[in-house]
């Protein structure tokens, strides 16, 4: 396993997930508490939970997975890092695998992030299934997260800017209420290619667009906030 940072937590993505700066990215702007029971659907290796736990070490965390490698390493890091919670290892759309209704607080999720059919081919089932929606649309995961959470709880989710259109109606269809939104740019004279979503279960209607998320400037070095994200001053 592999220290994160100097003190942080442990991760082995080994066989199943790397870390990735989507989802370094996504743990950031996620507000968890202490207090909150956190749901994950296609939590990979676990990095998100394990993430959001180094951050708030009294929540709870729930997590489901589809690939039987890559839930397993989430049992291991889950384990490494003191999370003695449940990791299933089934399809995020089966109401059997999920947290029971109205049983969180907060949901995250790094989705797939291309509509069945569009993108480049993937090499493998697995990695298909990571990056289409073939297997598993937003649609169906904001439902599922909708099931989860109670009323006021909190779906953060990070996905590509392309698609946000249809991802803020599928929110809507879901009684999802998109309330912030975090652009991430390369490079300050870059067009944004993520966003970083927040959406509160039954919220009244009132989207706050925040300081866009810059991860290098001008010059390719790494940027103040990226530095803080990943914990490159500690």
């Amino acid at each position: 396993m592999t220290q994160l940072w100097p003190g942080g937590p442990l991760y082995d993505g080994e066989g199943a997930f790397p870390v990735t700066t989507d989802s370094v990215l996504l743990a950031d702007f996620a507000r968890v508490r202490s207090s909150d029971a956190v749901y994950e659907p296609c939590c990979g290796a676990g990095l998100i939970s394990v993430l959001l736990h180094a951050r708030a070490g009294g929540a709870r965390f729930f997590a489901v997975e589809l690939d039987s490698a890559a839930a397993a390493a989430a049992e291991r890091n889950f384990a490494a890092n003191g999370l003695a919670e449940r990791v299933v290892c089934g399809d995020a759309l089966d109401k059997a695998a999920q947290p029971p209704p109205e049983s969180c607080t907060l949901a995250v999720c790094n989705p797939p992030y291309f509509a069945a059919g569009s993108g480049r081919a993937a090499p493998d089932e697995t990695r298909a299934r990571q990056r289409s929606e073939a297997a598993l649309d937003f649609a169906s995961l904001a439902l599922s997260a909708a099931r989860a959470l109670r009323q006021g709880g909190r779906f953060a989710f990070v996905h590509r800017t392309e698609r946000l259109a249809s991802l803020f109606e599928a929110l809507r269809a879901a009684r999802l209420e998109p309330k912030r939104l975090r652009l991430v740019q390369h490079r300050p004279d870059s067009a944004p290619s993520l966003a970083l979503c927040e959406a509160v279960k039954l919220a009244a209607p009132g989207l706050r667009a925040e300081p866009a998320l810059i991860l290098y400037d001008a010059g390719g070095a790494e940027s103040a906030e990226f530095r803080r994200i990943y914990r490159m001053e500690v």
